[in-house]
């Protein structure tokens, strides 16, 4: 029995170290997703405001945060899939692809921006409401060719997201995310489509005023 006892507190101690050390990752990965999460946003905004160079630096260093967290979570793989690293990784796809699409630039990959599958095709559904924001301020300045272009881009998105048919354990809920991108895109077509009708209308006029 004595012999049994001092086992159990040798068990007891190596569990309570790797407990700790679990532990330890998981404090100091937390506020570094929610630094890059943080950066993400302001990366959108920046991207919104046309200040591309910032929201490219902002971004950066979102990246820069989740490698850290990728460093400190190896080893504990429960603490890794426990849903906040996800969802920074969701936020920091979202970021790369609305400045991508705004600027012009190739679409960012998963493996290069360093996030999971999931987290960047749900980040691809997220970015659809921001081009839908980025399409309506187009519109207001009158500029409809652009707008039709990020369109095409929402509508590709939703293709694509369409096509993953696979348990929600494994994509991070994108049906969810896919169902709310068939909404955005849906009133979307209806808000260009009213615009290019109105253009078309106010161009025959200036037309027929001049003839």
């Amino acid at each position: 029995m004595e012999e049994q006892l001092s086992q159990l507190e040798t068990v007891g101690a190596a569990v309570r170290g790797r407990l700790a050390a679990k532990h330890a990752a998981r404090e100091k990965a937390l506020p570094r997703c929610r630094e890059a999460i943080r950066h993400c946003a302001n990366s959108i905004r920046a991207t919104h405001r046309g200040e591309f160079a910032q929201a490219e630096a902002l971004l950066g260093q979102a990246r820069d945060s989740l490698s850290q967290v990728h460093h400190d979570l190896e080893g504990h793989g429960d603490v890794y899939h426990a849903g906040f690293l996800h969802d920074a990784e969701k936020e920091c796809a979202e970021a790369a692809i609305t400045l991508a699409m705004v600027a012009g630039r190739p679409l960012p990959k998963p493996d290069e921006l360093e996030v999971a599958d999931a987290a960047y095709l749900n980040g691809m559904g997220e970015a659809v409401g921001e081009l839908r924001r980025y399409l309506l301020d187009r519109l207001r300045q009158g500029e409809v060719a652009s707008s039709e272009r990020i369109l095409v881009a929402m509508e590709e998105f939703y293709h694509l997201l369409v096509t993953i048919d696979f348990p929600e354990a494994i994509t991070g809920g994108l049906r969810r995310t896919t169902d709310s991108v068939r909404g955005i895109l849906e009133r979307t077509r209806g808000d260009l489509t009213l615009a290019m009708t109105q253009e078309r209308l106010h161009k025959k006029i200036e037309s027929l005023e001049k003839g």
